[in-house]
């Protein structure tokens, strides 16, 4: 078996360049060591950010390829000495280990889209389902922060809307990390919820929908220009638990972009300016989204907005006949609800990016 994972391992490799990757990571290290660099601490982190990221890929590659050699020399061991269970047991767990982490690295090969290698911005939108979709909505970012929780990934809240009697309208995040976009992209559309109904006292059965837009993080202001003509800004009193100044000024702000009628509102900063600011920064990312969107036509493979309603969904959660997680793209599926809600959705995510490398490869 060690033959097959040298095998995979040189694939791997190959694929990945090594010799670009400490290119790119020495480029990196010039950059960072610039004074001017410093004046400017957001570009400062970003660039540490992806230093990291191909730092680790490196580390990974040359740590699987010292445990294969391991792994040659335990099986060696084990013919020498046949009935020994602990040589047995160790060979088996080192194995086990390293096809999890071939095939974490193998997702590394599949980000190919423009700006895969980018952060994301995440919103969750409450749609049809009234009080159920509204909690249904605050369960999903739950669950996205938790994934974030088990890959030590930073989470910047960026706004939240609370739903009058339980749960959330809206929630927009952000994920600046290193091919974030390209992990999470395929979450963006309409995620259905079947359950017994917490809020009603018959429990009787109902059906939620929420849906989640994903769309890269802006890297230059420039990148996306936005017309004032083309902007209606609209100012008005945040609602909802807030800090100082939130709830008694009109500090909130929404803007519609006219061309696209995209809506963004921002109400949970402490100034109408803030607001209006990071509402433009989100604004940008979603037009971003959309002009890929337009490139490739190609609706289902990118960010961008859904309408949270029968008929459009992609993923399906049951939990009540029976308990069920079924993405209608890839038909991957689990009955392990608990564990997908709690954060567990690198198998989905895993699923969507091979069924696209596939497709890739096909043309």
């Amino acid at each position: 078996m060690d033959q097959e994972l040298l095998k995979r391992l040189e694939s791997l490799a190959h694929t990945l360049d090594q010799d670009t990757l400490t290119e790119k990571i020495s480029d990196l290290e010039v950059q960072l060591q610039s004074p001017q660099l410093w004046m400017n601490p957001e570009r400062a982190a970003k660039l540490n950010t992806e230093m990291a990221y191909f730092q680790k890929i490196q580390q990974q590659l040359d740590r699987l390829a010292q445990e294969i050699e391991d792994l040659e020399q335990l099986e060696f061991l084990l013919s020498e000495e046949q009935h020994d269970s602990a040589f047995a047991t160790e060979l088996k767990t080192l194995q086990s280990n390293l096809v999890q982490e071939l095939d974490d690295l193998e997702t590394s090969t599949w980000f190919s889209g423009a700006y895969d290698p980018r952060g994301a911005v995440i919103t969750i939108r409450t749609g049809t389902g009234g009080v159920d979709a509204a909690d249904w909505s605050s369960m999903l970012q739950r669950m996205y922060l938790r994934w974030a929780e088990r890959h030590d990934l930073p989470v910047n809240v960026l706004d939240l809307s609370p739903h009058d009697e339980a749960g959330i309208k809206s929630v927009t995040f952000e994920i600046d990390q290193p091919y974030i976009y390209g992990r999470l992209k395929f979450e963006a559309g309409t995620h259905r919820l079947v359950r017994q109904s917490p809020f009603n006292s018959a429990a009787k059965r109902e059906t939620s929908f929420s849906a989640v837009e994903v769309a890269p993080i802006i890297a230059d202001d420039h990148e996306i220009e936005l017309d004032e003509k083309d902007l209606r800004i609209d100012v008005y009193r945040s609602s909802g638990p807030g800090g100082q100044s939130v709830n008694t000024t009109d500090s909130a702000v929404r803007i519609t972009h006219l061309p696209t009628h995209l809506v963004v509102s921002i109400q949970n900063q402490k100034s109408q300016l803030q607001n209006k600011t990071l509402a433009l920064k989100i604004l940008k990312s979603k037009l971003l989204a959309m002009k890929k969107l337009a490139e490739d036509q190609k609706i289902k493979q990118l960010g961008g907005s859904a309408t949270a309603s029968w008929g459009d969904q992609i993923r399906n959660y049951v939990l009540h006949p029976y308990k069920m997680v079924k993405d209608l793209r890839t038909n991957y599926q689990t009955s392990d609800v608990k564990a997908v809600l709690d954060g567990e959705i690198d198998d989905f995510i895993k699923a969507e990016l091979k069924l696209l490398s596939m497709e890739s490869n096909s043309k």
